[in-house]
């Protein structure tokens, strides 16, 4: 048998976008050999079994019964191929060489992992394969069948639902020529349907708590509204069952839904991670890690880095609550992404960078015990269990929050006072957020939290307003950071009036929102 050679083309997710691998496949004589080269991982190994028995159950003769050398080169050879996203490339690659089929691969990716029996099974990462098929000039990509919702979300591309690896066979090669399983006369098989555009419905999401149903606490609703029209970072403290959690979910109620970049941003991350069944996400994600997290689940690493919770709350909220009990490691990492809204992790294969613009909110009792300063309970905390308490939040990470809200203890009578007033409802506090941001963005073109030092240079303040910042950030030893983002938390409150410059009733709230932790 003379040498032969097939050259397709196929995808994986890297980070977090998506990784063209060329898929190449040689097969000579000799005792029979089947190698894939080209740093595999034990999944991309193991398609070795999938694809001879899929390639058999599919009515061909396996590689296993061939005495043949047969090499599966996955190019670049210096990126880590994970998973089992070529088993369909090298199938039908396999099949191109023994000249069992012909067809031509030009512009044309095949994504897919195969079963014994030849079912083509869905991959994790479709929205960036397919992103990254158009960019690179690919007109057909060839998805399994569950997965092909996600990718029609680009429609540039065609897209070919595929059932099994017969299926993509009989679509591909026009000579080929089934046999009716009846009367056993030839016939034509039959081609794939291409999976129409996705149309993106934003649903408004009812799992989140309403802030009418949070009994009192105006001060903490009121900063909150404000975080949410300047996508400002958010602390709440106070004892414990205050209902600092409750107003931290019913804050997701009165975000808008994502943008259309947005939402294909969020909705490849997570389906990366397979940590939506969603196929598009279009309000913001709420992320919540447990406090006994480790560093990597949070911020993202690993040997071949991975995206952390502080990726996964991209465009969305970051919640941790009994924020100084996590490790000290962790919070003092959220500096990078609460600055530069981005994650730079280096290792020795090499540097990743992952988006992070979340809206932290962050929730913590005032001692470990959660009772200093209580009027209902009294605090069992030693000096030195509180000193180490407050040790863990750094003037770093405390300059970083831009409102710090105090959530008091509720009087049992209004508890469960039926005639008590109800607040308001997210819908109508979710309206004003839409209307500030709208504000922001046709004046500066991006959100107040988000503004640059060059930036703050045209925000004027009047000479009143002025003499009054001057004299509180002396009084209250703010750092030059601290001064900027008051000014910042300002001008969103200024936003919420409707007011065009920053007047000192604006100034004196959003110095009222500074860390009184001490």
């Amino acid at each position: 048998m003379s040498s032969t050679f097939s050259r397709l083309y196929a995808a994986q997710p890297h980070h977090l976008t998506g990784k063209i691998i060329t898929v190449e496949i040689d097969i000579t004589r000799g005792l029979h050999s089947f190698n894939i080269v080209g740093l595999p991982d034990k999944a991309v190994e193991e398609a070795r079994d999938r694809v001879g028995s899929a390639i058999k159950n599919s009515g061909f003769k396996s590689p296993k019964q061939k005495n043949e050398k047969l090499i599966v080169s996955l190019a670049p050879a210096e990126v880590k191929k994970e998973g089992a996203y070529f088993d369909l490339a090298i199938a039908l690659g396999y099949l191109l060489s023994t000249h069992d089929i012909a067809f031509d691969p030009a512009k044309k990716l095949f994504v897919g992992e195969l079963s014994l029996n030849g079912d083509v099974l869905p991959v994790r990462g479709m929205l960036p394969i397919a992103q990254a098929a158009r960019d690179a000039g690919y007109s057909e990509l060839f998805v399994p069948q569950k997965n092909a919702s996600e990718a029609a979300l680009i429609p540039e591309l065609t897209i070919y639902p595929v059932k099994t690896l017969h299926d993509v066979v009989q679509h591909l090669d026009d000579n080929l020529i089934d046999t009716d399983p009846e009367t056993g006369a030839a016939i034509r098989g039959e081609q794939i349907t291409p999976q129409p555009p996705t149309k993106i419905s934003v649903e408004k999401e009812t799992s989140f708590a309403d802030f009418s149903d949070v009994k009192g606490q105006e001060s903490a609703k009121r900063g909150l509204e404000i975080a949410a029209a300047g996508r400002h970072n958010v602390a709440m403290y106070g004892p414990p069952g205050t209902g600092k959690t409750m107003l931290a979910r019913a804050f997701s109620g009165i975000l808008p839904a994502l943008h259309s970049d947005a939402m294909l941003d969020v909705t490849s991350i997570h389906s990366i991670a397979g940590t939506s069944n969603r196929m598009i996400i279009t309000q913001p994600t709420f992320r919540s890690p447990h406090h006994t997290s480790s560093y990597v689940s949070v911020i993202g690493g690993g040997a071949h880095p991975k995206p952390g919770e502080v990726t996964l709350a991209h465009h969305g909220i970051l919640f941790l609550d009994e924020f100084p009990e996590f490790d000290k490691r962790v919070i003092e990492s959220l500096r990078q992404p609460l600055e530069d809204r981005i994650v730079q992790i280096s290792r020795a294969s090499g540097t990743a960078q992952f988006p992070a613009d979340f809206i932290l909110i962050a929730a913590m009792n005032p001692c470990p015990c959660g009772y200093r300063g209580s009027r209902t309970k009294r605090c069992q905390c030693t000096p030195g269990a509180i000193e180490r308490y407050k040790r863990k939040m750094s003037g770093p990470i405390m300059d970083r929050i831009d409102i710090w809200l105090e959530v008091e203890h509720i009087e049992y009578e209004k508890l469960s006072d039926k005639d008590f007033p109800k607040g308001e409802p997210s819908e109508h506090i979710n309206e004003r957020v839409i209307d500030a941001r709208s504000t922001q963005w046709n004046r500066q073109g991006k959100h107040n939290a988000q503004l640059s030092a060059k930036d703050m240079e045209s925000i004027q303040l009047s000479d009143e307003v002025q003499n009054i910042l001057n004299q509180s950030a002396k009084k209250l030893a703010l750092s030059p950071r601290a001064y900027h983002r008051v000014i910042k938390l300002a001008r969103t409150i200024a936003d919420l009036d409707h007011a065009s410059t920053i007047a000192e009733n604006h100034i004196l709230e959003a110095l009222q929102y500074r860390p009184k932790i001490n």
